[in-house]
């Protein structure tokens, strides 16, 4: 039996780190994992429970083949719980091929980091035990440094994971930036437009009412206007 223990602190929140652990499979850093199917789901006093079957492909070196058999998709079983209010995330892993002669039982924590809410930290644990096989103690330690191996890959899927995040944020706030750029642009031209109109039907009032009162003027100056001189019966 081996057991590999392991801390990491990750430049990044506790809540990008979650999201990026529920994404990280598939990627490209870690192609053996092939495929996760959610079996259950809940919710039970705030924290969510979920059981998954992880398909992967161990890569076995061809000596290893020979003892186990051929390299095939290998299935694994996991079961996470994550705790929004006190901010921890467990997973527990243990493979389900090959378990009556390899077992691997692996568990990591998620949680803050208490000095730097911006840092979370991993507390990593995985035994390993080989039965029954010969070169047992060689097999322990292959599977221990591929792991290990695999452990290093993750610090660089969070930077992926959060330089997407950024870009979407980004181009979210560019596209609202423009939205709103556009929509000022209308309103000071709708503004314009109405501004122009009220000065135009302004004008034409004005011109009317000038109109009208020069002719009503002429009206009653021709009115007032004394009357020529009357004929003689």
């Amino acid at each position: 039996m081996k057991i590999w223990t392991s801390e990491h602190i990750f430049s990044h929140p506790w809540e990008t780190v979650t999201q990026a652990v529920w994404r990280k499979y598939p990627n490209p850093h870690n192609p053996a994992v092939v495929g996760t199917d959610v079996v259950e789901r809940q919710v039970v006093n705030g924290v969510l429970h979920t059981h998954r079957l992880i398909s992967s492909r161990w890569g076995l070196p061809s000596w290893a083949q020979t003892i186990l058999g051929a390299d095939r998709v290998c299935y694994g079983y996991e079961h996470s719980e994550v705790n929004p209010e006190e901010k921890t995330m467990t997973m527990r892993t243990r493979n389900l091929t090959f378990s009556s002669t390899v077992s691997m039982d692996e568990r990591m924590v998620y949680s803050p980091d208490p000095t730097d809410c911006e840092k979370t930290i991993l507390r990593q644990e995985t035994i390993i035990t080989v039965k029954g096989v010969p070169l047992t103690s060689y097999m322990e330690d292959y599977l221990l440094n591929s792991i290990s191996t695999n452990s290093f890959k993750v610090e660089e899927l969070m930077s992926t994971y959060k330089r997407s995040t950024t870009e979407i944020f980004s181009h979210t706030k560019r596209s609202f930036g423009e939205i709103t750029e556009s929509a000022l642009r209308s309103v000071d031209d709708i503004s314009l437009v109405a501004m122009k109109s009220v000065d135009e039907i302004s004008d034409a009032a004005k011109k009317s009412i000038d109109d009208l009162s020069c002719a009503a003027k002429k009206g009653i100056d021709s009115f007032t206007q004394p009357a020529g001189s009357m004929p003689r019966i």
